[in-house]
């Protein structure tokens, strides 16, 4: 798993490492800035000017460092130190005093916005004024500084962290943080950057190695984390070849009811295809020909009402059920939920309506089986979990919730996040914006269920679904186009997903 390490952790780690290497801190910021300027020699057009607007701490002295080494390549570099209170610190003082030494460079010192440069080339801004030690509210003339920044028609490149970012609290004046195309950050992802309110200020984002010792990141405490390939390959494990159906589970869906047939059906077909020996669809009559029709290999139980689910289920002879697709709200429906989820003692997973029938019924949740797995998108989640004020809030009280009701919670969306019971966050690495289409959240529920009937523990149900069915939708996105692309082609990218994983 990588590690995503608090600011703290972070700070531990460079020390540790200037330790465990005998190098100085300005040795290591020479690291950091080396990897900056290879990555935008890499990206960035030949023929470009830069203009390096850099603050008086660490973040400043990258800048000025990534300015000295472009300079060094023949690059055309201006400097721009924002005269903000106080005194710079060493390194940076060190990084100015070397970008002055070299012979004809310019340093512009900026003390009120009307001194802001105009740019007659192109130029690219790289904007290294605060990095991810901000905790301070930002204020007139600094401010001022960024709003100018972020009118330029200028591709913007922030290090380490876009000026005016918290990385670990909510940014509540968010007028007041530049607007960065990329973020080039340092070694680790930051809690911050996993969040949709802040997508249009980091832009796409790009962690560099800068030679912190391994083993120094092995021994820090994290709680939260990413995912790999390697991870998933292991939850997942081999299949044994003389295996057959009747031990590689059986799986039940509870989905679909008039007019959302199409949801039980993607759900089926998503599941068939996890790997699961065997698939039963507990269905209203009017999706049982759609079903039966379209994906034969799956059983169907049909219930008494013709439109939406009436019956209650006998569960036992299930080794996992996903109840939600398409199944509406009546109240029906919803006696069918509190019955399963008050007689089946395994872990279930909770989607869509069902989720929303929980929220409307809060006492319901007292009775979930452990290990329940909900699977909610953030319209659901904020139905489920009440207001919230920001995305760190919602995180806590994500974290909270699992706790409380001894489930996993995995909020969808990019970087979608799966809350333990046990305190950990995972981040999932693996889709993209062409998975934002109605139905993705139903195969991801048959995945998901189809993984649990196999025998996988909750937390590795739940992670290898969110990665696979990611990681099918960028292989999709890869061989047609995100546009175009519809939740029923997921299922058809598995295949590839699992073999791109080892399998």
């Amino acid at each position: 798993m990588i590690k995503v390490l608090s600011i703290e952790q972070i700070r531990w780690a460079d020390k540790a490492t200037l330790s465990a290497e005998n190098i100085t801190e300005l040795e290591l910021m020479e690291r950091a800035a080396a990897a900056c300027t290879q990555w935008i020699l890499t990206h960035i057009p030949l023929g470009i000017s830069f203009a390096v607007f850099c603050g008086k701490g660490n973040n400043g002295g990258d800048g000025l460092a990534i300015a000295r080494q472009l300079w060094a390549r023949g690059k055309n570099v201006d400097v721009y130190i924002l005269n903000d209170s106080g005194t710079g610190s060493l390194c940076f003082n060190k990084n100015l005093e070397n970008w002055k030494s070299l012979s004809g460079t310019k340093t512009n010192l900026l003390s009120e916005v009307k001194e802001m440069p105009k740019f007659e080339n192109p130029t690219v801004i790289i904007d290294a004024i605060f990095g991810i030690g901000l905790s301070r509210k930002i204020e007139s003339p600094i401010s001022d500084f960024i709003h100018q920044i972020n009118n330029y028609s200028c591709r913007v490149i922030a290090i380490d962290m876009p000026s005016g970012l918290f990385s670990e609290e909510h940014t509540t004046e968010l007028k007041n943080v530049v607007a960065a195309q990329q973020t080039l950050t340092f070694s680790n992802a930051k809690q911050a950057f996993f969040y949709p309110e802040y997508a249009h200020l980091t832009g796409e984002i790009e962690i560099l190695d800068i030679g912190l010792n391994p083993e120094i990141i092995s021994q820090a405490h994290a709680s939260a984390f990413i995912p790999d390939d390697q991870n998933i390959n292991a939850m997942l494990g081999q299949r044994p070849g003389f295996g057959h159906k009747g031990i590689f589970g059986h799986a039940l869906l509870l989905a679909g009811s008039y007019g959302k047939s199409g949801a039980a059906l993607l759900a089926a077909k998503s599941c068939l295809r996890s790997g699961v020996g065997l698939v039963t669809m507990s269905t209203p009559k009017c999706a049982v020909l759609p079903l039966q029709t379209a994906c034969p290999e799956a059983m169907c139980l049909a219930h008494e009402h013709e439109y939406y689910l009436s019956d209650i289920i006998k569960p036992e002879s299930y080794n996992a059920i996903g109840i939600g697709p398409g199944i509406g709200q009546d109240p029906q429906t919803g006696n069918v939920l509190k019955r399963l989820i008050q007689d089946y003692k395994s872990p279930m997973v909770i989607d869509a309506d069902a989720i929303n029938l929980l929220a409307n019924n809060p006492t319901w949740l007292n009775f979930l089986p452990a290990g329940c797995i909900l699977t909610p998108h953030l319209g659901e989640f904020n139905r489920l979990a009440g207001k919230i004020a920001d995305p760190f809030e919602r995180t806590k009280k994500q974290l909270e919730l699992a706790k409380k009701y001894n489930c996993y919670i995995l909020l969808k969306g990019k970087y979608s996040a799966l809350a333990c019971p046990d305190g950990q966050l995972f981040f999932n690495p693996t889709g993209n914006n062409g998975m934002a289409k109605a139905g993705s959240g139903d195969v991801l529920t048959g995945l998901i269920t189809g993984l649990l009937a196999q025998g996988l523990a909750s937390k590795h149900a739940a992670l290898a679904g969110a990665y696979l069915h990611g990681l099918a939708g960028d292989i999709c996105a890869r061989e047609t186009n995100p546009r175009s692309m519809k939740s029923g082609d997921l299922v058809e990218y598995f295949s590839g997903a699992f073999r791109a994983v080892g399998l």
